[in-house]
């Protein structure tokens, strides 16, 4: 398995960890945790040296509940699955739906660890980690938990959303879009740049869903057959062109005005040739110059197909 898929059938760009990296990973937080240990166990062996055999062993049995299951369920509940060997190998525990795991999910990993772990050298949980389809140990199955891999090589890069079709762009210029929330744009782009991994039913829900939630902020309907998903990749266009025109005109506003900003503006060489010799003709003859013909304009109708994930399911 290649990555997570939540409720919505949206696929999570994570990937979880093997059994190399974890088993790794483990070897780096029980040496940290066992040297914690020992030079703890040598300080309260000083400490309680007058103290009876009763005290001395209350006091053992409290500083390994301490260290060794307390300290790691603390860890990872504070630093939301990162202890310090799946800090230093890229790894994180997350819940099975991707979100970061609070204190019962590490409770129940850290009990369940003790068994797993300390009591058999880590061999159920390497039998456990094997047999698994993702690499999950008892304690993960039983707390909805799985270890994933945060340091993922970026070769792919970021999934760019898929541009509009044709006859749409431009569409929608004069659209408001003040009102449109920062994580309704989000949640757009994330459709947009993952629709084609969705089951075509769940895609076009999705859509119609998030088409309904921006008609809604922005006053302004789809048009009629128009796709959802089309509506939303033209209106995501028209934003990101107003964000472009903006950001050009700020930095031309910073370099200041150009060398022929003072200057008449210049004209083309072939227009001036032409208007020279439109006048001189019409001088010599005594007549007005006509214009010149120009191209009618088409209509431009959209396609009947909408390639690129647009179209409803069969």
């Amino acid at each position: 398995m290649s990555g997570l898929v939540t409720g919505d059938a949206v696929v999570l760009g994570l990937q979880p960890a093997r059994l190399p990296s974890r088993a790794l990973a483990l070897v780096i937080d029980l040496a940290v945790i066992w040297t914690v240990y020992l030079l703890l166990s040598i300080g309260l062996a000083l400490a309680t040296a007058s103290l009876d055999e009763a005290a001395v062993m209350a006091v053992s049995i409290a500083s390994f509940l301490l260290v060794l299951v307390g300290a790691p369920i603390a860890v990872e509940t504070l630093s939301h699955g990162r202890s310090l060997g799946k800090l230093a190998c890229g790894l994180r525990v997350v819940r099975d739906d991707g979100g970061p795991i609070r204190f019962r999910h590490a409770l129940v990993r850290g009990a369940m660890g003790v068994v797993e772990v300390l009591f058999t050298f880590g061999v159920i949980a390497c039998i456990a980690s094997l047999v698994s389809e993702r690499g999950r140990r008892i304690g993960d199955v039983f707390a909805g938990t799985l270890v994933v891999r945060e340091r993922v090589p970026a070769a792919r890069g970021p999934m760019a959303s898929p541009p509009p079709p044709p006859w749409l762009v431009g569409r929608f210029a004069q659209l408001d879009l003040s009102g449109v929330p920062d994580d309704l744009w989000l949640a757009i782009r994330q459709y947009l740049t993952r629709m084609r991994q969705l089951d075509p039913a769940v895609s076009w829900s999705m859509a119609q869903r998030l088409a309904g939630d921006l008609a809604e902020r922005t006053g302004a309907p789809a048009p009629e057959g128009v796709p959802p998903a089309a509506y939303l990749a033209a209106v995501v266009n028209e934003r990101q062109a107003r964000d472009a025109r903006r950001a050009f005109t700020a930095a031309a506003r910073e370099v200041g005005p150009g060398p022929t900003a003072a200057g008449p503006a210049a004209v083309p060489v072939e227009t001036t040739v032409d208007s020279m010799d439109t006048r001189s003709a019409a001088a010599a003859t005594g007549s007005t110059p006509l214009p010149r013909p120009t191209a009618p304009a088409q209509a431009h109708v959209p396609p009947t197909g909408t390639p690129g994930g647009f179209a409803p399911p069969a």
